[in-house]
């Protein structure tokens, strides 16, 4: 059965923002027929009804209102627009994956390479890099994002099952973005000796009333008690019959631009203590939610729910996930294959020559304050 993932929509967005200004900067388009107030409100009334926090929702929509009866947004399209009414919604609260989506135009030139060279665009992304034996019983891999895609489903499974004897395995989620659950649900029942509280995720009860949680009917979330006006479900991981990597030490890598559902599998191991974060504290975009169209080519993420510890209740929102123990992204895996015993002059060499290709600082979303 397809399922939505629960982050997937913001995925894109973050997906797109590391691509820079060239994908997602498009010149300034004639407005849709509707008119840039029209899909103002439409985003205003999706916020007020859906947003996980009513009270903040209902700002929100009340501050764009506010920017449609001034006119501040009528003349407006694009990239332009888009700034406009990021700037207003960010002015109320901030959200880490609050972004209005502009229509991309077509053959949108990239960015010019310096000193007059020709254009040159980066690759997209690939959900899974450099998977393998990096020392002696360490295995390594590098997770991009985690897409709702059976066969990286299937890779992540593989993996595990491929390094069923390693006595350590090393995450590198240093440049994930976000995604959804699947490949998490492949990786965890390898890890666990029993049945383990993960995290919580909360929806809104009116959102989850019609139907419209991106969590319900996974099999890995179980309905629990939580707080009112809210639907709470809980992740959990269920080991599977293989014993092997049931001791196996896990490092989790992480940076600035771990984000989103990066987050949530790295609270997931510090929460329960099966696994260590090295790194930089992470994205801080913590609200998952789901992707609606606004007409025209403009579309929105809206955030119905939250991921929190389900023993403090707290999330990551605008905070990260923090490290235990606290290094700069770069020397991250320098400092995990240390502390697994390899020598500082090799762990050097073979850290840089796994040194992700893509930034491990994420990008300030469009309005957010300097």
């Amino acid at each position: 059965m397809v399922r939505s993932s629960p982050i997937l929509p913001a995925l894109l967005l973050a997906a797109a923002t590391a691509l820079g200004p060239a994908f997602m900067s498009p010149p300034a388009m004639a407005a849709d027929e509707a008119g840039a107030d029209v899909i103002a409100e439409k985003y205003a009334a999706l916020l007020e009804r859906d947003y996980v926090y009513p009270e903040t929702g209902k700002r929100y929509a009340d501050a764009i209102r506010v920017g449609i009866a001034a006119g501040r947004y009528k003349a407006l399209a694009g990239e332009a627009l888009g700034t406009a009414i990021d700037n207003d919604v960010n002015a109320v609260s901030p959200d880490g994956h609050l972004r209005l989506r502009v229509p991309e135009a077509a053959g949108a030139a990239a960015a010019p390479a310096p000193g007059g060279a020709a254009p040159v665009r980066r690759p997209p992304k690939v959900p899974v890099e450099q998977a393998g034996w990096i020392a002696p019983g360490i295995a390594f891999i590098r997770f991009n994002v985690f897409p709702q895609d059976e066969a990286v489903t299937a890779e992540a499974a593989k993996f595990m099952a491929d390094h069923a004897d390693a006595k350590a395995i090393i995450f590198d989620i240093r440049t994930h973005n976000g995604g959804g659950l699947d490949q998490m649900d492949a990786i965890f029942p390898w890890l666990f000796g029993k049945e383990t509280r993960l995290v919580t995720m909360a929806t809104r009860a009116s959102v989850d009333a019609e139907g419209g949680s991106p969590i319900a009917g996974i099999a890995s979330m179980r309905e629990a008690k939580g707080d009112a006006g809210m639907v709470a479900r809980e992740h959990w991981a269920t080991p599977n019959a293989d014993t092997r990597l049931r001791d196996a030490k896990v490092y989790v890598l992480t940076s600035g631009a771990s984000a989103s559902a990066a987050e949530h599998f790295a609270l997931a191991m510090k929460h329960t203590g099966r696994g260590v974060l090295v790194g930089a504290p992470t994205a801080g975009a913590n609200h998952f939610g789901r992707g609606e169209d606004l007409g025209g080519g403009y579309g929105a993420f809206i955030p119905v729910g939250r991921t929190y510890d389900p023993v403090t209740g707290e999330d990551w929102e605008g905070d990260g996930v923090q490290p235990d123990i606290a290094v700069p992204p770069a020397d991250a895996l320098v400092r995990a294959l240390t502390e697994l015993g390899v020598a500082p002059a090799e762990a050097k060499a073979l850290s840089d020559a796994r040194m992700p290709g893509w930034p491990m600082e994420r990008r300030k979303p469009r309005g957010a304050k300097p």
